[in-house]
């Protein structure tokens, strides 16, 4: 997999982090699968709770940790927002449906993505989050050309 696109933000605060996903929720289409790499506590959720807050969701948003997936239904779209972290087998993706919140209908947020092996399909983009003391880098990479497109619309 090789980046078609690359930008690289500093955020310092959780706030500038869910400006940060609102901002990337604008023009995302149906379909559009974004994947969030990062350590535990290093902002993936905060991330996805900006993007929902761009398509103007008011509700609380929570780490699907335990339910694996919260299912989001906000003017017309449906957001799928997966954390992978308990997944100890590819495999049992199978079992949640896994092919059913991919398919293309949906913007699909996943968390861990490296969790879900070969059965996920290659991202739009690619969300990495490092920490760096008290703020964070956040790499966002295109792997397709809608994830380009959606890239070079927030330079």
């Amino acid at each position: 997999m090789v980046a078609q696109a690359d930008q690289l933000i500093k955020v310092a605060t959780s706030m500038e982090m869910e400006a940060l996903g609102q901002r990337y929720a604008a023009g995302c289409p149906a379909g559009a699968r974004i994947y969030l790499q990062g350590d535990l506590g290093a902002g993936k959720t905060t991330w996805v709770r900006g993007f929902l807050r761009g398509w103007q969701y008011t509700g609380t948003v929570k780490s699907p940790t335990y339910t694996l997936v919260e299912t989001y239904h906000v003017h017309g779209q449906t957001i799928h927002h997966l954390d992978l972290y308990r997944i100890n087998d590819p495999d049992e993706l199978e079992s949640i449906g896994i092919r059913e919140y991919l398919d293309g209908a949906g913007i699909c947020l996943v968390e861990w993505p490296e969790k879900g092996g070969e059965l996920l399909a290659a991202p739009d983009i690619m969300v990495g989050i490092a920490m760096n003391g008290f703020k964070r880098n956040v790499r966002m990479q295109s792997y397709s050309s809608t994830g380009t497109q959606l890239l070079a619309a927030l330079e």
